[in-house]
């Protein structure tokens, strides 16, 4: 089998984050969510992989190179506009020829992997296997409607009025007949080539598409408060490991990680939570569900429930920073000129909440 990954797409949910940086590159854990596409899928036995890109792929290429990393070989398929996930089938065409493959969206992250739902769709004759799981608004996904024997009946891409609760996960497993299919849908009056009017051109044509439920959690890093939720999550699950220093008048509990050459300088850190390489924290709090990237300080200040990106300074501020997205080199701290003031530089749709 091969592996898809699609990681176009502008991320215009995640501004201004995603002015500068492509929204799959954006950590949960310390880690960008392309990496973790990319390891879900080396661990379920896959090793040729093939990345679709559009306007970031610079940097996405920078970010992952050829794959050596992982020991996975990269592909890069660039895509000229977001046409939708059916078109990104189409254009892969060259690199995954008549192999079985396996599709995943670039910012969604999914607990427990897909190594079984691999095993299992290699295992069998279906011509597709699709992942649902229940949502509770269901109309802003793919939806899939199941008769009494748990077989598909349609799918409806982003319905006013769903059919169920059960949206399509962003994984997707194919054989070689969902090129026919491509070949053969309209584009919709999103002027894009859905693919769930793929899976229901199959369905309809009597191939055998095998819905799978998942019963764990699964997050579209679309948006902050999923970014955000997603990170809470994986933090739960990472084992923690204590590679950078603690000083004896700071408290850090057994869920924290501390990467190679952090410091925490008489501090109190609450986890789960992790501190980034090189990265000092001193005379602060860090609360949980908290990751901070490398090099950055935080002095003198607190902070819970937020992620924070590399090279980024966090000092003196007066109240406690709550569920935040802060963005690479970005500095934050009291001014000390009087009269006291708020002194803020900030970028297109940014949001700020102030005491």
């Amino acid at each position: 089998m091969k592996g898809l990954i699609l990681s176009g797409g502008k991320g215009t949910r995640l501004y201004p984050l995603t002015f500068t940086s492509a929204k799959q590159l954006i950590p949960v854990a310390n880690k960008p969510v392309l990496f973790r596409v990319i390891e879900a899928i080396r661990d379920a036995g896959v090793d040729e992989i093939g990345i679709v890109v559009g306007d970031t792929a610079n940097e996405i290429k920078q970010a992952v190179r050829r794959g050596n990393k992982w020991g996975v070989e990269i592909t890069y398929i660039p895509q000229e506009a977001p046409l939708g996930l059916a078109h990104a089938v189409k254009i892969s065409r060259d690199f995954l020829g008549d192999d079985r493959f396996v599709m995943f969206l670039g910012d969604n992250v999914i607990q427990g992997g897909i190594s079984p739902l691999l095993r299992q769709f290699a295992a069998s004759e279906w011509n597709s296997q699709i992942v649902l799981t229940e949502v509770n608004q269901p109309e802003r996904y793919g939806v899939a409607e199941l008769n009494d024997q748990g077989q598909i009946i349609r799918l409806i891409e982003k319905p006013k009025v769903p059919p169920s609760n059960l949206a399509l996960v962003g994984i997707y497993m194919f054989d070689a007949h969902i090129f026919e299919a491509v070949n053969a849908i309209k584009p919709s009056w999103r002027g894009e080539l859905e693919i769930t009017d793929a899976i229901q051109w199959l369905v309809e044509k009597g191939y055998r598409v095998f819905p799978y439920i998942h019963r764990g959690w699964w997050i579209d890093t679309g948006e902050p408060g999923e970014m955000l939720e997603a990170n809470s999550r994986v933090l739960e699950e990472i084992t923690p490991t204590i590679e950078g220093y603690i000083d004896r008048d700071s408290e850090v509990d057994h869920r924290v990680t501390i990467e190679k050459g952090a410091e925490v300088i008489n501090s109190v850190i609450r986890g789960p939570a992790i501190i980034g390489e090189n990265t000092r924290i001193v005379n602060s709090y860090v609360g949980p569900f908290t990751a901070i990237g490398a090099e950055c300080r935080v002095q003198d200040s607190e902070i819970e429930r937020s992620i924070v990106l590399e090279h980024s300074l966090i000092e003196s501020l007066p109240a406690r920073i709550q569920d935040s997205l802060i963005g690479r080199h970005v500095v934050l701290q009291r001014s000390p000129i009087r009269p006291k003031a708020l002194k803020l530089t900030l970028g297109d749709y940014s949001q700020a909440g102030l005491l």
